[in-house]
């Protein structure tokens, strides 16, 4: 939806308003956004362990150096810290997962712990029947504003992501833990939270940015530690930081430019257009006014109620507190990981049409990953958000194979899994495996 179209049979017609959807988001969540805490639970999970080969002569592996020359000017490999592993793993609610940690730093079980408190939040979200009563007393205005300013219209959507969001910074500035005074895990996500690096990421990165680099176990920051314990952003990384914002903001306003000036397009035709373009750097950086800089939905300040209020502040404390309980009654085993596909070009099973993709984490994700399919002459049958799973016609094995590289060159990592959880409500304990379907 563009700021040209309207909302779906709300009458009002959906307009760009970063901070008016702001304001939508903080009000639905201020009363309480969440359920209470259930009982803490034990969790054994198991991961695969797979190490990441840098390119010879290069720091960092060849989908990090491509996607850094491509779309992080003018970061530098050197301002660039590269996971050591990246690890599969199904979590408690039998989905597939991807994730990454150097073998010099806090380990496997940071990322793990954080996709657990994420799954936490998200079930404490849906609890909350107050707050999903007040997301369905919203009138078409605020339905307006949301589906002209946000990529996931839905308000639980969005705020679904934003939590995931949450863990992933956490997971994602783990592979800096050396460069902190912090001991463990506890300690070094209690010490992101006092430092307000929640803040800063929502604040000096963009959202592709964040999403992309994760994904291939990447980060460009370095972290100075504080005489008071905290720790902070570089000047250098910090600098690099707003030159690649200023230059994604760039690269979308040229789009924009010339499709409304030469191609006389107007912005809701431009948008359709260049869809495509416009994802790699978000369509509402397009949309900004020229000179204005981008401003994290979340954090936002309100007054309501008489009082200041922010969503990013109350998300990332009780995302802390939810990762530490988790992380007291997790524990985390290694396997062996086998390799799913196969190079045949014979006739492939039909259980072999469906695998998941563990790092998709919204409606752009989805989009990118049928794109590189339907490329590629593969019928998507369904793709499934919630769940991670994706249905697709292959012709063969090799086909499918092929697929799998395609999609990982976009920086996400297919998985031929079949998970099977099983929970001993009684115990309040969760064992998870995971075995191949192949």
């Amino acid at each position: 939806m563009t700021e040209a179209s309207t909302g779906g049979g709300t009458g009002h017609t959906a307009r760009y308003d970063r901070r008016g959807a702001s304001r939508v988001l903080a009000e639905l969540a201020q009363p309480g956004l969440f359920a209470e805490a259930p009982a803490p639970r034990a969790r054994h999970i198991e991961y695969a362990g797979t190490p990441l080969t840098p390119e010879p002569g290069h720091r960092l592996t060849f989908s990090q150096r491509l996607y850094l020359e491509r779309f992080m000017r003018p970061c530098r490999p050197d301002q660039v810290t590269s996971a050591t592993h990246r690890i599969t793993w199904t979590d408690s609610h039998g989905i597939p997962n991807t994730g990454h940690y150097r073998d010099d730093g806090l380990g496997p079980a940071v990322p793990i712990a954080a996709r657990e408190a994420v799954l936490e939040l998200w079930d404490r979200l849906a609890a909350n029947g107050s707050f999903a009563e007040r997301a369905t007393r919203l009138d078409g205005r605020a339905h307006a504003l949301l589906m002209g300013t946000t990529t996931d219209h839905d308000p639980v959507e969005i705020f679904r992501v934003g939590i995931e969001a949450t863990g992933r910074t956490l997971a994602q500035h783990a592979l800096l833990a050396r460069q902190t005074p912090y001991r463990d895990a506890v300690e070094f996500a209690r010490g992101m939270l006092d430092s307000g690096i929640f803040a800063a990421v929502a604040t000096r990165w963009y959202w592709e940015l964040q999403a992309s680099t994760y994904r291939r176990g990447m980060i460009p920051v370095t972290l100075l530690a504080q005489p008071d314990t905290t720790v902070r952003y570089s000047a250098e990384t910090v600098a690099v930081l707003r030159a690649m914002k200023d230059a994604t903001i760039a690269d979308a306003h040229t789009v924009m430019r010339r499709a409304t000036g030469p191609e006389g397009l107007t912005v809701a035709a431009a948008i359709e257009k260049y869809h495509d373009d416009l994802d790699l750097i978000s369509r509402q950086y397009a949309l900004l006014p020229s000179g204005a800089r981008p401003a994290c939905l979340a954090a936002m300040p309100h007054r309501i109620a008489d009082e200041h209020y922010s969503i990013l502040p109350m998300v990332a404390e009780r995302f802390v507190a939810t990762f530490a309980a988790v992380l007291a009654g997790l524990a985390v085993t290694p396997v062996t990981g086998e390799v799913d596909g196969s190079d045949s070009d014979g006739p492939i099973a039909a259980d072999d049409q469906v695998f998941y993709v563990p790092d998709m984490t919204c409606k752009h994700c989805v989009r990118t990953i049928g794109g590189v399919l339907e490329s590629m002459g593969i019928r998507v049958a369904d793709i499934d958000l919630v769940s991670k799973r994706v249905v697709a016609e292959f012709r063969s094995p090799r086909n499918r194979a092929r697929a799998f590289e395609a999609i990982r060159d976009g920086g996400y990592n297919p998985s031929a899994v079949r998970a099977e959880a099983d929970s001993d409500p009684a115990q309040g304990q969760v064992t998870v495996t995971a075995e191949s379907t192949r």
